[in-house]
């Protein structure tokens, strides 16, 4: 549920107090990075295109203490996992194990700050960290974001930057080529981007080529909206779910259409049309087309989507509008994306079928993980039972529903 600003202040002081019951002392700062909630704009992030996130009220913490343990070493305590390991900076290497695979996110952040040149790792020198999780795991709302944004905030801190200094369109690029180099999947920018850049009670407009952005007030306080998540119970793993095969799907979908073009090799899907698409059904399989016309018409439905926010969702035509382009979101990711699963659309079907939802699709990166829904606040009970507990009650499994606000990006908390 929503974390209110008094249980805010009781998780940070938990983390101190286990921070200091486990390494002996007191941390010198606490790191923070929220997770994220995609409103619209699904798999179009490393396709070029556009995306419509929210950094939301779930975040990743990361108690941090200078300390002195030879040239350079982090030695990571992760709460969720209740699990230990180290690592020397000037000798970074994946966790020796699966069950520390955790650590290689943070891993990965230090490996590919210091290979942008944007941290000298000797500066950071030698720390504990312990990392608490308030995103989700699992569930499509980017807990791995946000732990490499909170890894990244650290290390800039620990090296003496303010953070009002740290250029966070390059800290969140790091992130993400950690993810895709040193993790191995092949994310966008979007996660990264939102949960250093995030911005309260709005989304974030994001150009994923240009990098280009600006905040997008949704006003759903003065419409009484609420956004919800509600988790499938479906554990989500870009790694081991067909993520990187759909990467290289969309990547050979935009070579065929380049050369048909006559456009250049390194063109992504972003570069096309919708009418160019379905003029090259010819050339293109049609498992291909299928995905390409998921990404062009996300694409649309992103733009179109923020045309009625920036006019106001006041309009019943406007608030109704913005709800079917969610609705038609997920029905693309569905049959042709295919990324969802039946006990999603379940879930979504539910959803959409109850009077007080404006709109509700699958978000993320699909194969299990989470819902996004807009809902009158008058109807959240009749929600919690029609949807929520109605899909437990078909499928068994433990929904969550999450009450979610959008808030600030990353920062440090001393």
């Amino acid at each position: 549920m929503t974390l209110t600003d008094v249980e805010e202040g009781k998780e940070l002081l938990e983390l101190r107090q286990s921070f200091t019951a486990h390494f002996g002392a007191a941390p010198d700062f606490v790191a923070r990075a929220p997770g994220r909630i995609n409103l619209i704009g699904e798999h179009t992030d490393y396709n070029g295109g556009f995306v419509l996130p929210v950094a939301i009220n779930r975040a990743m913490l990361i108690a941090v203490r200078a300390v002195t343990l030879g040239k350079g070493q982090l030695e990571l305590f992760s709460r969720n996992y209740n699990a230990t390991t180290s690592f020397d900076l000037d000798k970074i290497e994946p966790a020796p194990y699966e069950a520390l695979a955790w650590s290689n996110y943070v891993r990965g952040v230090a490996a590919a700050l210091t290979e942008k040149g944007l941290l000298d790792l000797k500066q950071v020198g030698s720390a504990q960290f312990m990392l608490e999780g308030q995103v989700p795991l699992g569930a499509g709302l980017s807990s791995s974001a946000a732990l490499e944004v909170a890894t990244a905030l650290a290390l800039f801190t620990l090296a003496g930057f303010e953070p009002s200094k740290i250029d966070r369109v390059a800290l969140a690029l790091a992130c993400q080529r950690a993810e895709n180099d040193f993790v191995g999947v092949k994310t966008g920018i979007m996660d990264q981007f939102v949960s250093a850049l995030g911005q309260p009670d709005a989304a974030l407009l994001i150009d994923t080529r240009s990098l280009e952005y600006r905040a997008i007030p949704l006003g759903f306080r003065d419409l009484r909206l609420k956004l919800v998540a509600v988790d499938s119970a479906i554990p989500h793993s870009l790694k081991t779910s067909a993520y990187n095969e759909r990467y290289g799907q969309c990547k050979e979908a935009a070579h065929l259409l380049a050369k048909h073009f006559n456009l250049p090799e390194n063109s992504q899907l972003r570069d096309f049309t919708v009418a160019q698409l379905e003029a090259a059904t010819a050339i293109l399989p049609p498992l291909l087309f299928q995905r390409a016309r998921h990404v062009l018409t996300e694409n649309e439905r992103v733009l179109q989507a923020v045309a009625l926010l920036d006019e106001g969702l006041g309009k019943p035509t406007h608030l109704q509008a913005f709800g079917s382009l969610l609705n038609q979101s997920h029905a693309s990711l569905r049959d042709d994306y295919e990324v969802s699963t039946p006990d999603v659309d379940l879930l979504v079907e539910l959803a959409q079928q109850h009077p007080g939802v404006i709109g509700s699709r699958l978000t993320g990166g699909g194969f299990g993980g989470c819902t996004v829904n807009v809902v009158a606040e008058e109807a959240l009970e009749s929600f919690g039972l029609k949807v929520v507990e109605e899909y437990r009650r078909r499928t068994g499994l433990e929904a969550k529903m999450y009450l979610l606000e959008g808030v600030e990006g990353g920062s440090i908390l001393r």
